[in-house]
């Protein structure tokens, strides 16, 4: 079924709207029940308490914008299995963000939640055979699966760390997802990636340097399974399966990068890899003199050179998809060692 780019531009703007009114609603009941992000931790760097529960209102406008749109146009028990295959995990994991949000958990319970989800979105894409890039082996299909839906996970939410960083990056990756899945065909990749970027560009309204609201766990843990599960459901258009891999892995590099940076500096030092601490590339950005709006401006620009680069290779050759994978690829390497060498404080 051809969808046509306008109907894209209402799901993203239905989403902006409906997120960017919320998100202001959400925040005077987390005002009004005092449910603060306190800056009590070595590892919190704003200074005032800010109100958390910002991913409520990422979740309930991407759900209802997500499902208003499925009841209006071209319903049917097939196409709403489809889209729960993706929403209901995700909100699984965002309804133990905001426990986590407003109890305190420990990590133990959502590593587990999350494996849980990661094993039964393996089993689906397997049983259903939907996953954008098969090896062909089932039981290396859904370890994949796991690693990178427990991965990117965890990655979005070490990535909220600094006003408007998890919010901007997940837009910007969402925009180069719509437009792939829109170029190939992939409409219900496109349809849903454009909700995901309009809801998180309404939710930066607020969320922007100097942030009104956190979208907290809640929020990190829902876009995190939602942008992975669209991901590893896409299917790139590339000459070579290492290459249609790596397609997915440019739209999320410095999301990966920074994950990567601070477990492999937390090793290094003997600490805990889910120990909260100032070694993201958020904070070393700001160690070596930017303010808090260039470094997140630096990270936007890093995801979007990187998105660009996934962007190209559909219609690149297949000579002009390897020199661009292979620069991306030293490109991080060279930017994981810059970064790694900074020092933590």
């Amino acid at each position: 079924m051809k969808v046509h780019i306008w109907q894209y531009l209402v799901l993203a703007g239905s989403a902006f709207i409906a997120v960017g009114v919320l998100t202001p609603i959400i925040r005077r009941f987390a005002i009004s029940r005092q449910i603060y992000d306190h800056p009590n931790s070595s590892h919190k760097s704003h200074a005032e308490p800010i109100p958390y529960l910002g991913g409520v209102a990422i979740i309930i406008g991407i759900l209802g914008v997500s499902y208003a749109a499925l009841f209006a146009k071209e319903f049917s028990y097939k196409n709403l299995a489809l889209q729960s295959s993706v929403l209901a995990p995700a909100l699984l994991l965002g309804l133990v963000g905001l426990w986590d949000d407003i109890k305190n958990l420990k990590p133990a319970p959502r590593l587990l939640v999350q494996s849980v989800v990661g094993v039964f979105t393996a089993t689906l894409l397997i049983a259903t055979n939907t996953m954008g890039t098969p090896t062909g082996h089932r039981w290396l299909d859904g370890l994949i699966t796991l690693i990178w839906i427990v991965g990117i996970c965890n990655s979005i939410n070490f990535f909220d760390n600094v006003d408007g960083g998890a919010a901007g990056t997940v837009a910007i990756t969402s925009i180069a997802l719509l437009y792939l899945g829109y170029q190939g065909g992939q409409y219900f990749v496109a349809a849903l990636s454009a909700v995901v970027a309009g809801a998180t560009i309404g939710f930066l309204l607020w969320n922007k340097s100097p942030a009104r609201i956190y979208m907290g766990d809640a929020g990190a843990l829902f876009l995190g399974v939602l942008i992975a599960t669209l991901t590893i459901r896409f299917h790139p258009h590339a000459d070579t399966k290492w290459i249609s891999f790596s397609t997915k892995l440019l739209l999320l590099a410095i999301p990966i990068l920074d994950t990567s940076v601070s477990v492999i500096s937390r090793l290094l030092r003997g600490s805990s890899p889910f120990q909260g601490g100032k070694d993201h590339l958020s904070h070393r950005l700001i160690r070596a003199g930017l303010s808090r709006p260039t470094a997140v401006v630096v990270l936007w620009i890093l995801t979007a050179a990187y998105a660009f680069c996934a962007v190209v290779i559909p219609s690149a050759t297949k000579l002009g998809q390897e020199v661009v994978v292979f620069s991306a690829l030293v490109a991080w390497v060279v930017l994981f060692f810059a970064f790694l060498s900074t020092g933590d404080m």
